[in-house]
């Protein structure tokens, strides 16, 4: 028991995305036709890219990690935001809201560093072509890999283990559809102050480096690219490099409204929209862009349908 009649927070109870019953249903449906979507397409990237021996280049090396996180990331949180639309009481332990806390910190964290990795390869394959083979060569690749998944470690186990530290008494409905940093702050009857802190610092590196890193890959990209004398080269040029740009806008913008901002001054509501870019839209989008608007990857789709069909 806790100081004042409390009782100590076993469970938590999310409210998930709205409150509004005649949207539930509706709601469930496209979240629904979404998550399928962003599973087959990205499990089909990782698929392509690891039958067809065409793509086993650095590109495609990031791009397999890119899917892998974003498969993974959306198995986080849309399946319990999918239970929440069609049950009245959608409850998750204490210890697995604190899972489902750590390994969203971890993906999103890792997909900023495999979006500043996919930036630097452009800039090195539009800027230095002729040492692209010996500048990304497969250990630079891994040595990338493994850089952005230790940064989602430690990220991950520093805003967890904060958690940890807090105290949650009685109250315990969370104002979103998933456990996320800003709305469990909001229920510890313990001083945050360290947490929030912990989540500018932690989420201020991680967005600021990789943005940073992003922005001059692509100026460098950009004086490139006018500097060649057909239009068709600058097409195709601009070409490879639009569709990880709007990934890229997508994914750190709507993170840095949520998370950039004090615990205090975030409406929830927009909160919840802003998460659901990141959490879902930005899944789904990434290998219908780097599908639909590349290709190599349409080519080894045909090669591997045409094999199939042999």
């Amino acid at each position: 028991m806790a100081p004042g009649n409390g009782s100590l927070v076993t469970e938590f109870i999310l409210l998930g995305l709205t409150d509004k019953p005649n949207l539930q249903l509706p709601l469930f449906f496209l979240f629904l036709v979404m998550y399928t979507v962003t599973v087959l397409g990205n499990l089909g990237i990782i698929i392509l890219i690891v039958l067809n021996s065409n793509l086993h280049t650095p590109m495609y090396f990031l791009l397999f990690n890119l899917s892998f996180i974003d498969f993974s990331y959306c198995s986080v949180s849309t399946p319990k935001m999918l239970i929440n639309f069609i049950c009245k009481k959608n409850i998750i332990s204490y210890m697995g809201c604190m899972t489902q806390l750590y390994f969203s910190c971890f993906f999103v964290i890792s997909e900023c560093y495999v979006l500043t990795s996919m930036a630097y390869d452009r800039y090195v394959a539009i800027c230095k072509p002729l040492l692209y083979n010996v500048v990304m060569s497969p250990k630079v690749c891994s040595g990338l890999m493994l850089g952005s998944y230790l940064m989602a470690f430690s990220g991950a186990m520093a805003h967890t283990g904060c958690m940890l530290s807090l105290t949650f008494y009685d109250a315990n409905t969370i104002n979103h559809y998933l456990c996320d940093i800003l709305p469990l702050l909001q229920l510890s009857c313990t001083s945050t102050y360290i947490n929030e802190l912990i989540v500018f610092i932690v989420v201020g590196i991680n967005a600021v480096v990789p943005s940073v890193t992003v922005f001059v890959s692509y100026g460098f990209v950009l004086s490139s690219i006018l500097h060649i004398s057909s239009t068709e080269g600058r097409s195709k040029a601009f070409g490879t490099c639009s569709s990880h740009i709007i990934v890229v806008s997508l994914f750190f913008g709507s993170g840095a409204f949520m998370y950039l901002k004090p615990s205090s001054s975030v409406s929830m509501d927009e909160g919840k929209i802003s998460s659901v870019f990141y959490t879902n839209v930005v899944p789904l989008m990434n290998p219908l862009i780097y599908s639909l608007r590349n290709r190599d990857v349409k080519l080894a789709l045909r090669k591997t349908l045409s094999r199939r069909k042999f």
